[in-house]
């Protein structure tokens, strides 16, 4: 039974997840041989005040960015 645990941080639509969860879904089906009935996907979404690389939280990254004219 795989359990597939997906961390990222906020943001994400509904749909997107969806699509996300029947990808992964279908990897383990295509390439493993993997029952989809048995298959088990969580996404943990995360603040970005709570995620951090590169030395900084990522939402001093995004903040950065924005101030300095670029999209997140």
């Amino acid at each position: 039974m795989p359990y597939v645990n997906i961390q990222m941080t906020q943001g994400a639509s509904r749909e997107q997840k969806v699509q996300l969860v029947k990808a992964v879904t279908d990897a383990l089906v295509h390439i493993l041989g993997k029952n989809p009935e048995h298959t088990h996907i969580v996404i943990q979404e995360i603040h970005p005040g709570n995620w951090g690389f590169s030395g900084r939280l990522t939402d001093e990254l995004a903040t950065n960015k924005t101030e300095n004219g670029r999209s997140q």
